[in-house]
């Protein structure tokens, strides 16, 4: 066909014909009422027939449905085009009154609503003022597969953040440890709304002898490989506890084991240990932001001077432990950057506004840490995890404070030690109404470490007996190094069963290094 008659053909096609073969749904109403003017098929397939000439209020109950008429008659006042995203729209004919929604064909449309000028155009007519509308076109284009595509997405995001989450979690302690002498909380608030969950961790473990290590820490970076480095270092962090080192000896361990598991993964750790014989939490930090403690009488100060460099930097730098006197009525509070640093802030000042809240926060560990999250303020889409540990030393009183009881006896003299540490023992176990069978197994304990003492170790010695509400402990120090080992005594050996007998008759049995010799101790459950 020769290029001027097909320009001629083009020339004559109506408004209508283009409109009637659009695949978008299309409506063009008229005057200020709005009253239906044209539908095209497209239009009539999804929503129905539409009789001509009735206003759209009464036609058109679709365009109500989806808050499309004041928008159309923002369009004729003011000649400018209005835009509704992504509405839901039930297919005409396939639903029916308390259908499943599950069961109703439909899709998804963008409506938009442009002015129709004097001439018969569609168009923007701010221009030509209000005079220059005569009416509104409606047009929606169908946008179901990028909605679907859409929700699959996201769908897809919830569910690994929700793996993602649920890993991090698990590799969380699932129940506290809850010590004779302490009350603790805890709470792990993930970060951000992605996948990308951190590594930040918690934990509290029971080192026998009513002693408690406590630990907080965060590796760098986020992921689940960041997650997965955590949970090797907390089971690492269990493992060092056993073995009753100082707090600066485990952070070592832990450094040369971040530098196997992952070099370039960085993590901070806090690592104390709290003993109640002492009064004393001993503590070491590698790269954390330090611990703040209230004392008894409501001072806070921080916990900033045993500092080492991060886990996994293999630096000659080595830790240090440090040490506080711990009263009844303090209350220590550990967390993880999360919660005090914000963005275009120095992380001096958010420590100070938490210093500021644990100052005014008062009540059990639960209260305490709720309140700090509180007044911490964390935005909603806040990007980085938030880990927080809160303990707290109760003042025994009342009917608590017979409960707890300490009695210590310096061992001096020679052989007669045995016999004396056993009178002491007796009498002290019978003041605290202990039961007859009980103090004949805390009696005979403390008769073998004692002999174990005069044996193997060397003075001074001493022994303490500690009661709480759950047990009776024992515990024999002395100054030489060499701890006992559990080990089965040939026939004809002359000693090696004291201990196998305190580990017959006790709950539980350990010994550990002090800093002037070692600590031997036996539980019993009351």
């Amino acid at each position: 066909m020769p290029a001027a008659r097909m320009q001629d053909r083009i020339d004559t096609f109506s408004l209508r014909e283009v409109l009637a073969h659009a695949p978008a749904l299309i409506a063009v109403t008229r005057g200020p009422a709005h009253e239906l003017a044209y539908v095209n098929q497209a239009y009539r397939d999804v929503f129905g027939p539409r009789r001509l000439g009735v206003p759209a209020r009464d036609i058109l109950p679709e365009l109500a449905d989806h808050g499309l008429l004041p928008l159309m008659d923002q369009v004729y006042r003011t000649g400018r085009g209005r835009t509704v995203r992504a509405r839901r729209v039930d297919h005409h004919g396939t639903a029916y009154p308390g259908m499943p929604e599950s069961e109703r064909q439909h899709g998804y449309f963008t409506f938009v609503c442009t002015p129709v000028c004097a001439d018969g155009t569609p168009g923007d007519a701010a221009v030509r003022g209000r005079a220059g509308v005569r009416g509104v076109l409606v047009f929606a284009v169908d946008v179901t597969d990028q909605v679907q595509a859409t929700d699959r997405l996201r769908e897809s995001e919830r569910r690994h953040r929700q793996a993602a989450v649920t890993l991090q979690r698990s590799l969380l302690p699932q129940q506290l440890e809850h010590p004779d002498d302490l009350r603790v909380s805890a709470r792990y608030l993930p970060g951000g709304a992605d996948a990308a969950v951190g590594g930040d961790w918690y934990d509290v473990i029971t080192l026998g002898a009513g002693r408690t290590a406590l630990v907080i820490g965060d590796v760098m970076g986020r992921g689940v490989r960041a997650a997965a480095v955590m949970g090797q270092l907390r089971t690492a962090v269990r493992a060092y506890a056993r073995l009753d080192l100082p707090p600066h000896e485990v952070l070592q361990l832990l450094d040369g084991l971040a530098m196997e598991i992952d070099a370039t993964q960085i993590a901070t750790c806090v690592y104390a240990v709290h003993d109640p014989s002492e009064g004393v939490l001993t503590y070491s930090t590698a790269g954390h932001l330090p611990p703040l403690v209230r004392d008894p009488a409501g001072d806070v100060h921080r916990l900033d001077d045993a500092l080492g460099p991060p886990l996994g930097t293999g630096g000659s730098w080595p830790h240090t432990s440090g040490s506080l006197p711990l009263e009844p009525g303090s209350t220590v509070v550990f967390y993880t950057d999360g919660l005090v640093e914000r963005r275009g802030e120095d992380i001096d000042r958010g420590i100070d506004d938490l210093a500021a809240a644990l100052d005014g926060a008062a009540g059990p560990p639960d209260a305490v840490r709720d309140r700090l999250i509180e007044h911490m303020r964390l935005p909603v889409e806040h990007d980085d995890d938030v880990a927080l540990l809160v303990l707290h030393l109760p003042r025994h009183e009342g009917r608590a404070a017979t409960l707890f009881r300490t009695a210590s006896l310096d061992l001096l003299g020679g052989n007669e030690v045995a016999a004396r540490a056993r009178a002491f023992t007796s009498g002290v176990l019978a003041s605290w109404q202990v039961g007859e069978e009980l103090r004949e197994s805390g009696v005979l304990a403390v008769s073998e470490f004692v002999a174990n003492a005069l044996t193997h170790g060397a003075a001074p010695m001493r022994l303490r007996l500690r009661r709480t509400d759950r047990r009776l402990i024992v515990e024999v120090s002395d100054a030489d190094d060499h701890v006992p080992r559990h080990r089965r005594a040939s026939a004809d050996d002359e000693n090696g069963r004291g201990v196998a007998i305190v580990a017959s008759i006790a709950s539980s049995w350990g010994s550990r290094l002090t800093a002037t010799g070692k600590t031997v101790w036996c539980e019993f459950l009351l």
